[in-house]
């Protein structure tokens, strides 16, 4: 069977791969010269379980008021009249309550703990090498209210399945000590040792490689121009370059799904959220930059060492699909990392990057099959692309293969909206 994956990212190489694996020929169409040059460029690095909870969340909305019109807010709403975004949003508002949080979490932690072994298996065959460090996730509270939400949301992921440790102060200093310039504003957190971090920029085009020593074709510079159906089929994918036919199509195009989806009568509920990195060259600074991943709370901000990099992202701006970057925000993701490690490396060495994650409304991607009998969905993984990446390939991979997928994937699919 030819199988026709749209994206090259992260998603898209991880399912192509495991379509290899089992038997099919693939091919994968992306508009950039090669793979992982969106939103799996220069992402937080982390393949964290442990961030599976989700945004919505009985907090979100509360937060986000104090946050309204403050250009420094960890999620900034840009307003603008966009019809997407208030669909999205009142969508989103309806999974901030209680129960449909606890729900929300189960979901992306059975995807995200199955996508974390298959990673490991996946780099013990391959030999993969993209800066991975296998040291855990280490998450900091600066103050209680942020420590007593970590330690309700720590029991309730160890309920799924998560190895998730509550920390004191002390011990989070024992694990990361690079944090000893911010010793007294630390009061404990969380640790999870099973997570791990690594450069998916790195990971994808050394995959994308291997996939093509298996027999995969990658239409690189080819834009996707529209899904032509036949009925209640496919019949080819209209690009730039010309038709691209297959048996079977996959669409793992991040934020730019809908788009695509939207004329076939499948509106997916997929909204483009910025996030912003930055880079830090730390040769010369090894010792005052982490070795452990972290996340931190309080600006909601992580941090991953890549081999001679430090990479520190976050934030979320919800502003259509524009990639301009804010020169406050710019500051502030700067200013928030050498306050947490003032010798990590020098500012004058920082590369800036701005990217779209796919975010829905429960933060949990879409995943299976769709009305059309050949055309299926990998996407909108929002901040856990990374993380989930390889379980949610090989768990596509196999359903198009006409194989039981090795985890349940309710309430993944599209009609749960």
């Amino acid at each position: 069977m030819h199988v026709i994956v749209l994206g090259a990212g992260v998603v898209g190489t991880t399912a192509a791969y495991y379509l290899l694996q089992n038997g099919h020929q693939v091919s994968v169409i992306d508009r950039q010269p090669m793979a992982a040059q969106e939103t799996s460029f220069a992402n937080g690095g982390q393949i964290s379980a442990c961030h599976a909870l989700p945004w919505a969340n009985p907090q979100t909305p509360w937060q986000s008021l104090k946050w309204l019109g403050r250009e420094d807010a960890p999620l900034l709403f840009r307003l603008r009249f966009d019809p997407q975004l208030f669909a999205w949003g009142l969508r989103f508002l309806r999974n901030c309550g209680p129960d449909r949080t606890r729900k929300n979490i189960e979901k992306s932690l059975r995807l995200a703990i199955y996508s974390r072994d298959c990673i490991k298996e996946l780099r013990k065959n391959l030999g993969l090498e993209y800066d991975n460090l296998s040291k855990g996730i280490l998450h900091i509270c600066r103050d209680n209210n942020d420590m007593n939400k970590v330690v309700q949301t720590s029991e309730i992921m160890r309920e799924f399945g998560l190895e998730r440790q509550v920390v004191s102060a002390r011990e989070c200093l024992d694990i990361e000590p690079a944090l000893r310039h911010v010793a007294n504003q630390i009061v404990g957190g969380s640790f999870s040792p099973g997570d791990e971090s690594g450069d998916a920029q790195k990971f994808t085009t050394e995959l994308a490689k291997t996939c093509r020593a298996m027999g995969a074709v990658f239409h690189y510079n080819t834009a996707i121009q529209s899904i032509e159906k036949d009925g209640l089929s496919i019949d080819h994918i209209r690009t730039d370059q010309g038709p691209v036919r297959g048996d079977r199509y996959l669409v793992c195009l991040g934020s730019f799904s809908p788009l695509l989806t939207k004329p076939l009568g499948l509106r997916l509920p997929i909204y483009p959220c910025k996030g912003y990195s930055i880079t830090i060259d730390t040769s010369g600074h090894e010792n005052d930059a982490p070795s452990v991943s972290l996340i931190d709370d309080s600006v909601k901000m992580v941090y991953s060492r890549l081999g001679n990099r430090l990479r520190a992202a976050g934030t979320a701006e919800l502003d259509g699909y524009s990639l301009r970057m804010s020169p406050r925000r710019q500051k502030m993701i700067a200013d928030k990392t050498f306050d947490l490690f003032p010798y990590c490396g020098k500012r004058e060495d920082i590369s800036f990057w701005s990217g779209l994650r796919p975010v829905t409304p429960d933060s949990a991607p879409v995943l299976g099959a769709t009305k059309y009998d050949n055309l299926y969905l990998n996407t909108g993984h929002g901040t856990l692309g990374w993380t989930m990446s390889c379980g949610s390939g090989k768990a596509i991979a196999d359903l198009m293969s006409d194989k039981p997928p090795e985890i349940s994937l309710h309430g993944l699919e599209l009609d749960r909206f």
